[in-house]
C-alpha cells in the first residue's frame, strides 16, 4: 500500500493523493460506507454568479468535459472498483446534476447495485440565475443506492425521525450550501456543507465505521465522519486540496472546534426538512 499524503496519529482520517482508480485498487478494508462527488464536468466556459458577482463556471482541468463514451467509461470503471472494495452491506451516496445523475442511474443497476433513494438537495441559498432565460438551479441530486439488491443495509431510521420532528424523513432536503464557517482554511470549488454529510452519515453508519470519498477534495465527507467518530479515507489528485483537507483536520482538532461543529449540525438539521 502506497505511504498516505496524510494520517492522524490514531488512523481515524487518513489521505491519498492519487488518482482514485489506482488508489482503489490498493485499498485493503471492507468499506461500510462512501461519499462521492465525482466531477459534474461542468467546465465549459461558461458564466455564473457568486456573491453577487458574475464569475467563470471553470473549476479546473479535471473537471472538464471530454466525450460521452470517455465519460461513461471513467463512470463505470470507478464505480465498478468502488463495488469490490464496499462489505456486502455497504452503501454508496454520489452527488450530482442533470448533466451525469443519469449516467449514474443506469451503470449502477449494471454493476449489480440497487438504488435505495434520490435525495433532492434543495438549496435554501441558491445563485440567481442572471440570463432570466430559465428557472433557478436550486438542487443537486444524491443517489443512494446499496450493494447487492437482497443483502440488507444499515439505515437509522429511528434518528432520521426523529430530526424530522417524529415524522418520516422525506427524500427531499432543505439545507443551505456552505456558510462562513466551513470555510475557515479556504475553499474548495465544489465544496458541500458539513450539515448535508453528516445527515448522510448519520443516516447510514454507526460510530467506528469506515467512509470512504474517492473525490475528496476537501474532505468535506472526512471532516463530518471525525465528528461523528467515524474513520475515513480519502483520495484526490490535486496537491492544494490534499493541503486544505489537512489544514482542516489539523483545525478540527484545536479545543472546542468539534464541540462547535456538533451544535452547527444539530441547530442545521433540525430545520432541514
Amino acid at each position: 500500500m502506497p505511504l498516505p499524503y496524510f494520517q492522524s496519529s490514531n488512523k481515524d482520517f487518513t489521505l491519498y493523493q492519487d488518482d482514485c482508480l489506482s488508489a482503489l485498487d490498493n485499498l485493503q478494508q471492507p468499506l461500510n460506507m462512501v461519499f462521492a462527488d465525482p466531477p459534474y464536468f461542468l467546465s465549459n466556459d461558461g458564466l455564473t454568479v457568486k456573491n453577487g458577482k458574475i464569475q467563470s463556471v471553470n473549476k479546473g482541468q479535471w473537471d472538464k468535459f471530454t466525450t460521452d463514451d470517455e465519460t461513461y467509461a471513467f463512470t463505470y470503471d470507478w464505480l465498478a472498483k468502488t463495488r469490490d472494495k464496499m462489505a456486502d452491506n455497504g452503501t454508496i451516496w454520489i452527488s450530482g446534476t442533470h448533466h451525469n445523475i443519469f449516467t449514474l442511474g443506469r451503470i449502477l443497476p449494471q454493476l449489480g447495485f440497487k438504488i435505495l433513494n434520490v435525495i433532492t438537495w434543495e438549496k435554501t441559498n441558491p445563485p440567481p440565475n442572471f440570463s432570466c432565460r430559465f428557472f433557478t438551479h436550486s438542487t443537486e441530486f444524491i443517489i443512494w443506492a446499496r450493494k447487492h439488491p437482497k443483502v440488507p443495509h444499515y439505515f437509522n431510521y429511528k434518528l432520521m425521525k426523529q430530526l424530522n420532528n417524529d415524522k418520516q424523513m422525506k427524500d427531499v432536503w432543505r439545507l443551505p450550501a456552505i456558510a462562513k464557517w466551513e470555510k475557515s482554511c479556504g475553499k474548495h470549488p465544489t465544496q458541500k456543507p458539513l450539515a448535508l454529510l453528516a445527515q448522510i452519515i448519520l443516516a447510514s453508519t454507526e460510530k467506528g465505521d469506515l467512509i470512504l470519498d474517492p473525490f475528496t477534495g476537501s474532505s468535506t465527507t472526512g471532516i463530518a465522519a471525525n465528528v461523528l467518530e467515524r474513520n475515513f479515507i480519502g483520495i484526490d489528485k490535486e496537491s492544494e486540496f490534499m493541503k486544505l483537507s489537512q489544514d482542516r483536520y489539523q483545525d478540527l482538532q484545536q479545543e472546542g472546534r468539534k464541540q462547535f461543529f456538533k451544535e452547527q449540525f444539530n441547530r442545521l438539521l433540525n430545520k432541514s426538512m
